[in-house]
């Protein structure tokens, strides 16, 4: 497995024109190595994987990062990395551009000059695509979480708060297998539920609101995105009417989801039902996103992105609908891409729940 991500690693240093990549953020090199530690410099060559590491982290990365040479820093791994490079001649190292802090570009410049650092700014890509194993965590991390929704089903109710709630939420997922949670859990009430990241306050939840959850579970490193929204008692027909156009925009992106086509046109074939509803200008997100060792990751299902979808990319598909003053509607599934379609993962019910006020 990570074999085959060092090589994609090197064909990316082949195109890019580049001697050696410098990985940084956390997810990219957990990606390329293995280790899961919280700090470290990985550099990948055509030949050669090394990992540097402070004092904390030695036998961490030697059970974790095999395929890696690791260098054991003391408490500057930058210094140890310095000395490997000026041993292997490299000229061009790539970085992380858009994660690595100017001042730290700076110093890394000073340890390992005189190689040029070149900002690399879709270093992420290289996790686009999914091997059998990620999408084989994601889909037990989609699992953990419907298990808890099923959960909360049991339990909601008017007269709970919302940090009551979300906590039996979460409480559930970890129970179920979570490692931790993939982001601070949204559940939003009535009129808060128009806020597409509402947080859990101390409101006390009424018979006829919209509840919308946004919550996922992180399994083996790899997490879940799922989003319901439920009526606490009888939706009425403006509820089931909103519920209906988010739906329907699901299911039209859902059937467009599949390799070769643009993420921007699956954006639109949701777009277009919500706008035709005439609710255009309250769905102003886009419609997904990539999902994998980072909970948002790419690739973007925006307006604006015209990268095509390939087999084994993963991504969320969440259309909503945001009425400010009243509520609003979200739905949300994690999906992988299929040689000839696409493949949900998350299973939790998504039919209109009103549940006993």
């Amino acid at each position: 497995m990570i074999a085959a991500r060092l090589d994609r690693a090197r064909r990316y240093l082949a195109s890019a024109g580049l001697d050696a990549l410098l990985v940084m953020r956390a997810e990219n090199r957990r990606y390329v190595t293995g280790f899961t530690g919280s700090a470290g410099l990985a550099l990948v060559t055509a030949r050669d994987a090394l990992l540097a590491v402070d004092f904390r982290y030695y036998e961490q990365a030697a059970a974790e990062a095999p395929a890696c040479e690791v260098l054991r820093g003391g408490s500057d791994p930058a210094a140890a990395l310095a000395e490997a490079v000026r041993s292997r001649d490299l000229r061009r190292i790539g970085f992380e551009s858009e994660f690595v802090p100017y001042a730290q570009v700076e110093r890394l410049r000073e340890k390992l000059g005189p190689a040029e650092l070149v900002p690399m700014g879709d270093v992420d890509r290289l996790r686009w695509v999914k091997d059998a194993g990620e999408i084989a965590a994601l889909e037990r991390a989609a699992g953990i979480s419907d298990a808890a929704f099923a959960r909360i089903l049991e339990v909601l109710r008017p007269g709970m708060t919302e940090r009551d709630a979300a906590l039996e939420l979460e409480v559930a997922m970890r129970r179920g297998g979570a490692e931790r949670l993939s982001f601070e859990s949204v559940l939003a009430s009535g009129p808060r539920s128009a806020l597409p990241h509402g947080r859990a306050t101390a409101r006390v939840m009424e018979a006829g609101d919209l509840v919308t959850l946004d919550f996922g579970a992180v399994y083996d490193g790899y997490g879940s995105d799922c989003t319901r929204t439920v009526v606490l008692g009888s939706p009425d027909d403006r509820q089931r009417r909103l519920y209906e156009v988010v739906l329907e925009a699901q299911r039209r992106a859902l059937d467009a989801l599949r390799p070769g086509v643009p993420c921007r046109d699956v954006d639109a074939a949701a777009r277009s039902v919500i706008a035709s509803a005439g609710f255009g200008d309250a769905f102003g997100h886009a419609l997904g996103h990539g999902i994998g060792l980072d909970v948002h990751e790419g690739p973007p299902l925006s307006p604006r992105n015209e990268a095509p979808l390939e087999p084994g990319m993963v991504l969320t598909v969440e259309p909503g609908i945001y009425l400010p003053g009243w509520g609003g509607v979200r739905i949300e599934d994690d999906v992988v891409v299929t040689e000839d379609g696409c493949r949900i993962l998350t299973r939790a019910r998504k039919d209109l729940i009103a549940l006993p006020a």
